[in-house]
């Protein structure tokens, strides 16, 4: 299939996923997802260079955005239950699935490292989508699964960094470049923007996605990658965006309308259904050794963080994409795991990230509009006690 041809099919779907989701009530993440597993296994479509360069910049611009709605003053009052649900998230499902997979499966030492590495995540893009679209971001809860979140990506990353990638020369240049631009774009965005923002070229986001490439080649160049820098960056950014919310806005219409969807169904393009089908008993066990952990550990403490959404955040925390398909992808290329582990760790992922959704969307969803008038209601309360 030509290039043009892939790129019209994926639309096609894209476009069907977006009404759906519009008719359905349903995050349209999901759909991409779903939608991408189908097409790829009932048409035998195959991923492309092109596409493989998009997919990968979506979870990076994707990454940045899920940056910016990080509260920091409010991670910082509520660094405890941040940091205890997202370590717990990782080390549970982490230990559980590396044992499981070397003891169980008798898979090697380095594959069953790559098992909890790819497995121990929570997806940092399908929680940010799911905020957006249900209007949560700025709830109490949504700050606190967005900065837990950030928790348990930076330590997966710095696992997989540490177990597994071997850095290079360009390695130093990658921390430095990186460094450099969490200090000076907040410092730079508001006389840049000011000058030459606000215009239908978009100068702003021109820059904003001249500095993710920057940080993806130098990524490339050392054996890194860009998801943490990203993130941060857009954590350091957040103030300025909090007060141009226009221009957050704009840059989520760009994401959302073209990036993002080329992402999610790229993850599901990834699933080979017969080499999951032939392996339902190990893709039944590997699932077990994410979901048991992730449930079981995180339950009791997200429930004493908010007791009201404790389910919701458990839920939405449980979920996988990003660093999973990243660390199962890395054991492919480095010669770690097969194909077939490959593809039972990738469906793991992609129905980690699909199915505690739809039972966090359908059962346990926050009412958006509800919560920000309880939250105002306590910060009036806690600012008057104050006085």
């Amino acid at each position: 299939m030509s290039p043009v041809q892939l790129a019209a099919v994926l639309a096609a779907v894209i476009l069907v996923a977006s009404t759906v989701s519009v008719e359905l009530g349903v995050t349209v993440a999901l759909l991409e997802l779903t939608l991408g597993v189908a097409a790829g296994n009932l048409f035998h479509l195959q991923t492309q260079d092109w596409l493989d360069f998009i997919a990968q910049f979506g979870s990076i611009v994707l990454t940045f955005l899920a940056g910016m709605e990080v509260d920091p003053a409010y991670m910082r009052r509520r660094l405890g239950p941040s940091l205890g649900l997202g370590v717990v998230s990782f080390v549970g499902p982490f230990a559980v699935t590396s044992l499981v997979a070397y003891f169980l499966l008798d898979w090697s030492t380095r594959a069953s490292l790559i098992a909890g590495t790819a497995l121990s995540t929570t997806s940092l893009a399908v929680v940010y989508a799911v905020l957006v679209e249900r209007g949560l971001t700025h709830t109490a809860a949504g700050k606190l699964l967005m900065s837990a979140t950030f928790v348990t990506d930076l330590c997966t990353a710095l696992a997989l960094s540490a177990i597994f990638i071997k850095p290079n020369v360009w390695f130093p240049a990658f921390l430095v470049v990186s460094l450099a631009l969490i200090l000076v774009l907040p410092r730079l965005a508001p006389w840049f923007f000011g000058r030459y923002g606000d215009r239908v070229i978009e100068p702003e986001i021109k820059l904003v996605f001249a500095c993710l490439l920057l940080l993806m080649v130098l990524a490339d160049a050392s054996n890194g990658h860009a998801v943490l820098p990203a993130f941060v960056l857009g954590l350091v950014m957040s103030r300025h965006y909090a007060e141009h919310r226009e221009e957050q806005k704009r840059l989520r219409v760009v994401a959302f309308a073209f990036l993002t969807p080329f992402f999610f169904l790229k993850g599901g393009l990834n699933v080979s259904l017969a080499a999951v089908v032939r392996n339902l008993g190990l893709l039944g066990i590997l699932l077990a050794a994410k979901m048991v952990p992730k449930l079981g550990f995180l339950y009791p403490l997200a429930h004493r963080a908010d007791r009201r959404h404790g389910p919701f955040i458990t839920l939405l925390m449980s979920t996988g994409l990003t660093f999973g398909t990243i660390s199962s992808l890395y054991g492919l290329n480095a010669g770690i795991i097969d194909k077939t582990q490959f593809s039972l760790l990738v469906t793991v992922v992609v129905l980690s990230a699909i199915v505690p959704t739809a039972i966090a969307e359908r059962w346990f969803l926050p009412d958006a509009e509800r919560e920000l008038r309880i939250d105002r209601r306590v910060a009036y309360a806690e600012s008057e006690e104050f006085v």
